[in-house]
């Protein structure tokens, strides 16, 4: 049959998919469950900028050990602050901090914290190692919030994985901080303004589409 005259396979031709759905629609354990109680944690966001631009100009092996060397760095700080890294996609590494739970402990709030702070402070280090590699240097944008997840487990796999819309609203937020800076969202910042050692500034607030006007703020440490 010639490729102009081919015509695309109608879904009937495919009965393992029927079967498939099938099995979802029946099935008591799936590939992906969720937990059924849901609380409320920090979460992190760390998104490298410029990555395809810069990358673009790299050969496949330099461009592997320029991504294992930024995501392996942000990777092991964040897990020196107790944070669970839950997935990367790409270039972006999303985590969240199991300590934080229903805002319970102010302690905990500030660790989560002083891990962006941390990440933006470790730049300088990860920098110098991939200058040793013979690599480009690397920024990145860093967008922290607070608020209900549900967290997923798989069955082939260890890792937790987070939901809901405080992920969205944390990725969205992201874009606003300038490279190598930290921004919070408002649910973030209603929870940690009390804590007299760092400073907020408050950006122009995000436009959702659900949370008109989300407020958004820049952190850093008070002088």
């Amino acid at each position: 049959m010639s490729l102009l005259t081919h015509q695309p396979a109608s879904i009937n031709e495919y009965p393992k998919i029927a079967e498939i759905i099938k099995k979802i629609k029946t099935s008591t354990h799936n590939d992906i469950s969720f937990c059924d109680i849901q609380k409320s944690y920090c979460i992190g966001i760390v998104d490298m900028v410029s990555s395809t631009k810069i990358t673009a100009h790299l050969e496949h092996g330099k461009m592997c050990d320029y991504y294992k060397i930024y995501l392996n760095s942000m990777t092991e700080i964040v897990k020196e602050f107790g944070a669970v890294v839950t997935k990367n996609v790409g270039d972006s590494l999303l985590y969240y901090f199991p300590d934080t739970h229903d805002a319970e402990s102010e302690d905990s709030l500030r660790v989560a914290l002083e891990c962006s702070l941390a990440l933006i402070d470790s730049r300088q280090y990860v920098n110098n190692l991939l200058d040793e590699c013979g690599l480009p240097q690397v920024s990145y944008r860093i967008s922290s919030d607070y608020g209900r997840l549900s967290i997923a487990k798989s069955s082939h796999s260890t890792r937790e994985d987070v939901f809901g819309p405080t992920v969205n609203l944390c990725s969205k937020i992201n874009c606003m901080a300038m490279p190598n800076t930290i921004v919070v969202g408002g649910d973030l910042y209603q929870i940690a303004r009390s804590l007299k050692c760092y400073r907020f500034h408050s950006l122009v607030g995000f436009q959702t589409g659900v949370r008109l006007d989300y407020p958004v703020y820049s952190i850093c440490r008070q002088n």
